[in-house]
């Protein structure tokens, strides 16, 4: 049995768990919330948020706050089952089973 096998890749790094324990309890996040929280980049956030929104994990809505862009993400479905599946993988680890 290869340890990890269950491990989903698209949560192996630390940003990325971040934004998804974010996401998991809240019902939507500012990318600037998230920025600040995380004490991430733009750009580092960007592509992290990119990634998880091409494996259908989060959505993204864009607004205009006054004349200011706003864009907030929600994690879906799918990303709500694969995240849980994933703590449930690491928390077997952790205990040894």
């Amino acid at each position: 049995m290869q340890i990890l096998q269950n491990f989903n890749k698209a949560f192996e790094s630390k940003a990325r768990l971040g934004i998804m324990s974010v996401l998991m309890v809240n019902d939507v996040v500012s990318f600037i919330v998230l920025k600040d929280l995380l004490s991430m980049t733009d750009g580092n956030l960007a592509t992290h948020l990119r990634s998880l929104e091409e494996a259908n994990y989060i959505t993204f809505k864009k607004d205009f706050i006054g004349r200011k862009p706003s864009t907030v993400y929600k994690v879906t479905e799918e990303g709500k089952r694969a995240f849980g599946d994933h703590l449930n993988e690491l928390e077997k680890f952790i205990k040894g089973s």
